[in-house]
């Protein structure tokens, strides 16, 4: 999946498959790692004084979009491929793991339980959403790159192609992320993301 390709990965996935708590839906791909919170306006809160964070809700709702942008990730006990939670995170390019069949988040206790392990608050977790995995603890993460065969095969398209690259950017952060990556401007900007 090229998607895959162009969101942070885990350096070594062999690595930390000793810590893995359990398994939801991959609904956004990447991953993410952060401090576990589990509202909306926690989330804004502590990553204005500095921390990563990472979701954990029930199920999420249009009243947290704002503490899932500012969140590295988004755990949810409910939803599917296509739940909000699936669908937002998708669009901002966030891992997301929903629909998690072992997970209970009690939001009130800020606690959530997955196979006699808890989650609290401030627990670093790992997540990640391509295939849905959710690890105990901070783990290592490596930058996207094109490497390897794709990165081969990309430098030689780029020598033969006569068409320019656009990418859709909604953000400052997502212009940037498409320059690195080789767009030569902007094809679409939805300006209601910005505000």
């Amino acid at each position: 999946h090229l998607d895959q390709l162009l969101h942070p990965q885990f350096a070594d996935e062999d690595a930390y498959k000793p810590a893995v708590l359990g398994e939801g839906l991959p609904a956004s791909p990447g991953a993410a790692v952060g401090q576990a919170v589990f509202s909306a306006e926690d989330a804004e809160e502590w990553v204005t004084a500095g921390l990563k964070v990472v979701l954990v809700r029930k199920e999420t709702s249009p009243e947290d979009v704002k503490g899932m942008f500012r969140s590295e990730g988004v755990l949810c006990q409910l939803g599917g491929m296509t739940s909000h939670a699936a669908v937002v995170a998708r669009g901002w390019g966030k891992p997301c793991i929903t629909g998690v069949p072992d997970l209970q988040v009690d939001e009130e206790a800020k606690v959530a339980r997955i196979n006699g392990q808890e989650i609290r608050e401030g627990d670093f977790i790992s997540l990640n959403g391509s295939t849905g995995e959710i690890i105990r603890g901070k783990q290592p993460l490596a930058p996207p790159k094109l490497a390897g065969d794709l990165g081969e095969f990309m430098a030689w398209v780029d020598k033969r192609r006569r068409l320019r690259v656009l990418t859709n950017a909604d953000t400052p952060a997502d212009a940037s992320e498409a320059r690195k990556f080789g767009a030569e401007g902007i094809g679409l900007c939805r300006t209601e993301h910005m505000f």
